[in-house]
């Protein structure tokens, strides 16, 4: 048998491509849906790949109809929500979601010393960091918004939730959007969608791949607005970076971030940004809120706790210390 010349080769490469891609996205070439809205305060964009003869659209408009869902759910300021009710009752049986979300939750709590806390409501509450006027609470306020705050305060037996103090006030916002994100997928899923991403704000969650090729994550470098600290290159994996440049103020030199540290009721400082990788979104959500209040050394040794996740974490002083499966994952910017 003749060798094949280069040109020839060439030919034949590109009929084995189009061959294997009819395969996957059977007779006609897959369409892409991009679509998105404000849910959860934040843009919520939705990504799907697939045959044409799928239900594309709907399935995405369906996604974004479930992430509404969670959210009228598990926002304290919606007044047929579980945690509006917390206002006057001690105790009551919530939704399946949200006993899913808080289970997860105070798995997280426990497993990270408190790192991660849902009863900082009062303590956002003072300090509006998310809001319009952020203000630096004078520290007998700060002080006074953590009472009825910390692990244990929540218990939840069953679907049952118990505050024990009659200040407790949740706050799922470090968790209940990579939650809901997860739902989005879930509902893609349903749908037959083999290739979709869900990014609320930067929080992604991927369904298989790109058109065969690894979805590329840019890491945003915490101190230099317009550069990246490297490139992720994953499929079927959700990522979650929490930062302290993402809703700050300055004050007399000092950055005043969203990020807190429950056992000082001040902005976490041990680290400037946290990249959690993991299979689901809701646990990659918790544990970035979890690592970022750690910090390099504990917040490693937390990832550690949670087989099949991976991380990085920029510490205080700028130095990146990851997990060897983050290391292969990652295209470090100028490589």
């Amino acid at each position: 048998m003749l060798p094949f010349n280069r040109p020839t080769l060439i030919v034949v490469l590109a009929l084995v491509a189009v061959i294997f891609g009819l395969r996957q996205w059977g007779s006609a070439p897959p369409e892409e849906i991009r679509k998105s809205r404000i849910l959860m305060d934040t843009v919520v964009e939705i990504t799907v790949f697939g045959s044409p003869s799928l239900p594309l659209q709907e399935s995405v408009d369906a996604a974004f109809k479930e992430m509404e869902r969670i959210e009228a759910l598990t926002s304290f300021f919606e007044e047929k929500s579980d945690l509006s009710r917390l206002r006057g009752d001690a105790g009551f049986e919530v939704s399946p979601e949200t006993a899913a979300i808080i289970t997860t939750g105070l798995e997280i709590a426990a497993a990270s010393g408190g790192a991660f806390d849902m009863t900082l409501g009062r303590l956002k509450n003072i300090w509006q960091i998310e809001g319009d006027q952020p203000r630096l609470p004078q520290p007998e306020e700060i002080q006074e918004a953590l009472s009825g705050s910390g692990f244990g305060a929540l218990v939840l037996e069953g679907r049952r939730l118990v505050r024990r103090a009659p200040e407790t006030r949740i706050d799922l916002g470090g968790i209940a959007k990579g939650y809901a994100i997860d739902c989005a997928i879930a509902v893609l899923k349903k749908a037959g969608i083999e290739h979709a991403a869900v990014n609320a704000g930067g929080d992604i969650r991927m369904l298989g791949d790109r058109r065969g090729q690894p979805w590329r994550i840019a890491i945003q470098h915490p101190r230099q607005p317009n550069r990246y600290l490297g490139r992720l290159l994953v499929r079927d994996v959700a990522v979650v970076t929490s930062g302290d440049y993402e809703r700050f103020f300055e004050k007399d030199g000092i950055r005043y971030h969203h990020l807190f540290d429950p056992r000082t009721g001040y902005p976490a400082t041990a680290s400037q940004s946290v990249t959690v990788l993991a299979d689901k979104a809701v646990l990659a959500d918790a544990l970035a809120t979890a690592v970022f209040v750690l910090g390099p050394k504990e917040g490693i040794a937390l990832l550690d706790k949670f087989p099949g996740t991976e991380g990085m974490i920029v510490g205080a002083d700028g130095t990146p210390v990851y997990t060897p499966g983050f290391g292969k994952l990652i295209e470090w910017h100028g490589n």
